[in-house]
């Protein structure tokens, strides 16, 4: 058996690493190393590129987690061979050929759509006015703003840049379903969860869980790295 103490953690759209502060304390204090990837977020290739170098560093096999968009970086990235694992947070996992611009296009009667504005110069961000509601609508409403305020511009082509070998094919993945998510509907979240062949926990909270419920989050991760760690 190999124990998994390595973990990486792969952040989404419009917002940098730095949101997971609170899950990398909990995982450091219970013993875990904790890589933050601080994606470019200016094409998928870009991205895959930037979290394969972190887990290239590493000193033994790692869980790869992803928030958002960040669940396309690790699908693709995930096949890289220091991945033991994979952990979805309220995010994408694509099929191959899919997108997240794919998975996004076309959403179910009543389903809530996140405020994007027009693309700006190959850029995209959300409303500052909506973002709160849409994104982090259990978060105080001062760091909800300053969330706002502080979003990091998304690239068009990260947003179509399509999954070549999905990494849940070959790697077993944990997913959180927030089940008060405005940004990627539960009932997507449970769909590609099902698809993917994970172990699903669903917790209360907005797409901003992994900043909202650290402890909640940093469980599952934990799951994951003591169910892998535990296979001869």
């Amino acid at each position: 058996m190999t124990t998994i103490r390595n973990i990486v953690l792969v952040h989404g759209g419009f917002v940098d690493g730095s949101g997971w502060q609170g899950v990398h304390e909990r995982l450091t204090a219970d013993g875990y190393r904790v890589a933050v990837v601080q994606n470019p977020t200016l094409s998928l290739t870009g991205d895959v590129t930037a979290t394969r170098q972190v887990l290239d560093d590493l000193d033994g096999p790692a869980v790869l987690v992803g928030h958002s968009y960040g669940g396309a970086v690790i699908t693709e990235a995930g096949r890289h061979p220091g991945v033991a694992a994979l952990v979805y947070i309220a995010a994408f996992a694509p099929d191959k050929g899919e997108s997240v611009g794919t998975l996004t296009s076309d959403p179910a009667p009543g389903a809530p759509v996140p405020p994007i504005l027009p693309p700006a110069d190959g850029f995209l961000a959300l409303d500052r006015e909506r973002f709160a509601a849409s994104f982090a609508a259990d978060l105080p409403a001062a760091q909800a703003a300053f969330m706002a305020d502080s979003q990091v511009p998304w690239g068009v082509d990260a947003l179509g840049g399509t999954v070549s070998e999905p990494a849940w094919r070959t790697r077993p993945s944990w997913y959180l379903v927030a089940a008060d998510d405005r940004m990627i509907p539960p009932p997507v979240q449970r769909s590609m969860a099902e698809r993917a062949g994970s172990t699903v926990t669903e917790i209360p909270g907005s797409h901003a869980v992994y900043v909202s419920r650290p402890a909640s989050v940093a469980a599952v991760i934990a799951q994951a790295a003591e169910a892998v760690s535990a296979q001869p």
